[in-house]
């Protein structure tokens, strides 16, 4: 079976503090050589969640069945509103999913939270070249840019995001979409741990294993990996 039919068009949601863009450069390559669509959904950083699953839920109206996947706190809406939604979502594409449940002390919310206190004292300018000094070339590249896109509402944006409750265990054990779970092996802030969960309690799910440097080197192996794996699930 084809991952594309019934389904054509695929949804993906950015990261915390991210944006369209390195969505739209992790999955359309992939999503393209499969003969379907591609939407990648910009956050509207006074209400992310929100604008996510509108975006969602108007694709699913115009699409009927469409496939939903994210990075990061794009992967825990698109596998939220997937399990609210199943007869619409054919699968779901969750890249470095960053936590289960309440977020408390996971390290993805602590960054978001870090870096929120950090723009409220110092301002966008200060936080970036902060940010630009300790971090790859291929991440300070993209929140450089989204970060600027988003302010001055980013703060906003990141306390939302670090308050995010993802599917809890039980949840992920009753989730019945097909869902292809994509893990870095060395980041610290979306630990390995979380994607093996992801993938041990979803019933109906795999596990791929990327690292940094891979992403760094082409965002599209996101996709690549994902998409695959989707199509080997749903066949």
């Amino acid at each position: 079976m084809n991952v594309t039919r019934p389904a054509t068009h695929v949804v993906v949601l950015p990261g915390t503090g991210s944006d369209a863009e390195f969505a739209f450069d992790a999955f359309a390559a992939a999503v393209a050589a499969a003969g379907a669509t591609i939407e990648a959904v910009s956050p509207n950083p006074n209400g992310i969640v929100a604008s996510y699953e509108e975006a969602m839920s108007a694709a699913a109206h115009r699409h009927e069945r469409i496939i939903v996947g994210g990075i990061s706190i794009g992967a825990a809406v698109a596998l939220s509103w997937a399990r609210r939604h199943p007869r619409s979502v054919v699968g779901v594409l969750a890249a470095l999913p960053p936590w289960i449940d309440d977020p408390a002390d996971a390290p993805a919310a602590l960054s978001a939270r870090y870096t929120k206190a950090q723009l409220d004292a110092s301002g966008l300018d200060a936080v970036t070249a902060a940010m630009e000094a300790t971090s790859p070339h291929w991440l300070a590249s993209t929140l450089r840019r989204s970060w600027a896109s988003q302010w001055p509402d980013l703060p906003r944006a990141l306390a939302e995001a670090a308050a995010y409750v993802a599917p809890n265990l039980d949840e992920l054990r009753s989730t019945l979409v097909p869902t292809a779970v994509i893990g870095a092996v060395d980041d610290p802030v979306h630990p390995i741990d979380v994607a093996r969960t992801w993938h041990e309690e979803i019933p109906n799910s795999c596990l791929s294993t990327v690292t940094l440097a891979d992403i760094g080197s082409d965002p599209g192996v996101l996709g690549r990996r994902s998409m695959q794996d989707l199509m080997g699930l749903v066949d």
